[in-house]
């Protein structure tokens, strides 16, 4: 039983690429986020404002947890590689895939989104700039970084299939 673990910014395509993931490999796919609103029955952008980012990160280690015992494509939070108790559960529940996107593409992903309480900022290219270099060493620790700034979802995909095909043994993949 394998998770096989999808990472990176806001923007970067982790849960429309993590469901086409899961899909091909014949595994359930989590949002941790999404199981994070269904458990408090408020939208994450509430739970900062209400609760703060501390609560939340606690919420997201509790969740990642649960999600990493089974066997499926995970697809985490942003910010879940800050955690260091995250990172070595992630690790050790199958291989982390860091999906990466230029800043001018992860702009344009989330131009219209008002649901992510870090890009709530009146300078968004500046706060995406900065968030970035804040996470780079976090996000370098996963297996392999998969840019999909000039990538289709099914291109990427395909990325992430070869790199597990080095990673998995050949019973996890699909024919």
């Amino acid at each position: 039983m394998t998770a096989i673990v999808l990472t990176g910014f806001m923007g970067t395509g982790k849960t429309t690429v993590g469901r086409l993931l899961a899909e091909r490999l014949g595994k359930p796919f989590i949002d941790v986020d999404e199981r994070i609103q269904r458990r408090t029955g408020l939208r994450i952008v509430e739970i900062f404002s209400q609760y703060g980012e501390a609560f939340f990160r606690q919420l997201e280690r509790e969740e990642l947890a649960a999600a990493l015992r089974e066997d499926a494509v995970v697809s985490t939070g942003g910010g879940a590689m800050l955690d260091p108790e995250n990172v070595q559960r992630m690790k050790a529940a199958g291989p982390v895939v860091c999906l990466s996107a230029s800043v001018d593409t992860i702009l344009s992903r989330t131009a219209a989104d008002t649901e992510r309480p870090l890009l709530q900022h009146q300078d968004r290219r500046e706060r995406v700039e900065a968030l970035l270099a804040e996470r780079a060493s976090a996000y370098a620790q996963a297996d392999v970084v998969i840019d999909t700034t000039q990538r289709s979802p099914e291109e990427v995909v395909e990325a992430i299939l070869v790199f597990l095909g080095t990673v998995l043994r050949p019973e996890e993949l699909p024919a």
